[in-house]
């Protein structure tokens, strides 16, 4: 599996102040998204909505919403 292109802006783009450790969105070269973001599991876990399920090898990830929009152009439609 490779890194095939970023999805929206560069963080440098989007105005990252610390060295482009920001929040990132790639598709991969099978077809499925990789995301950079801050691991909330701990804190969002226990308030997960009803029919909403974590496995254990999965974490859940909070990126910002600038990131999501800037994004949007380039998420395929199929």
């Amino acid at each position: 599996m490779e890194f095939v292109r970023r999805l929206g802006r560069t963080p440098q783009e989007r105005g990252s102040l610390n060295n482009a450790t920001c929040p990132d969105i790639f598709e991969l070269s099978d077809g499925t998204f990789a995301v950079i973001g801050t691991d909330a599991t701990e804190t969002l876990d226990p308030r997960l909505p009803a029919g909403a399920a974590r496995a254990h090898y999965e974490r859940i990830v909070v990126i910002t919403r600038e990131t999501l929009v800037s994004a949007k152009p380039d998420i395929p439609d199929r």
